[in-house]
Parts: structure tokens; C-alpha cells; sequence
């Protein structure tokens, strides 16, 4: 499940809308919300599971960042991490959904 070849990391840097040493976010090439942006690790990391603590928290520095940045802080946002075939997760490089604009439903797909 892990060995399939598409990454992230082949993401061009222009396309990136924020970093950090070890993260960078971009724009989803196909929105579920008004604003959708990826958070990434640079290097490929599998799932959530095979995360640092570290890494995790950098990330979620870095959801915060593009949230106030991208204006959708004080209203609201949703963040997603989907992990396995059960959750949805399709890329096996672990990447953080920031979802805003909108209102969200309850419950989620």
C-alpha cells in the first residue's frame, strides 16, 4: 500500500503558498471548499502513523499559518487527515486538508 509511486514532493516550489523547514502548503488542484490547501511534509512520510510527534506539530503550526493567512481563521476551518483505504486516503504521503469558506456539515462523508 505504501510503495505507490505518486508524492508529493514533485510539487513545484512555485506552487507553494507557505514552508516551514520541514513542511509547505500549496492550493488543492481540485477544491472541495472555497479554500482547500494541502500541508505537506517535504520529505515523504507514508501515513500519520510513521510521523515524528515533531513533524506533526510543525504541520499543524503551518495549518494555522495558511488559515489566517488564506482569511479563513476567524470564521472557521476544518482539517482533515485521512489514513488508509478506509479513510479515503488515496496519496501515501501523509498531507493535512485545510478546508474553509464554507460552511461544513456534520457528520463528514
Amino acid at each position: 500500500m505504501y510503495s505507490r509511486q505518486f508524492s508529493f514532493e514533485s510539487v513545484p516550489e512555485e506552487r507553494w503558498i507557505a514552508e516551514t523547514e520541514n513542511a509547505f502548503a500549496f492550493r488543492d488542484k481540485n477544491p472541495q471548499a472555497p479554500v482547500h490547501v494541502l500541508v505537506v511534509p517535504k520529505k515523504r512520510v507514508p501515513t500519520v502513523l510513521q510521523a515524528p510527534d515533531a513533524l506533526l506539530g510543525e504541520m499543524l503550526g503551518l495549518v494555522k499559518r495558511v488559515a489566517e493567512q488564506e482569511g479563513i481563521a476567524r470564521e472557521g476551518f476544518r482539517t482533515v487527515i485521512n489514513t488508509h483505504p478506509q479513510s479515503g486516503q488515496g496519496v501515501y504521503h501523509l498531507h493535512i486538508h485545510v478546508l474553509g469558506g464554507r460552511q461544513m456539515k456534520w457528520p463528514p462523508g
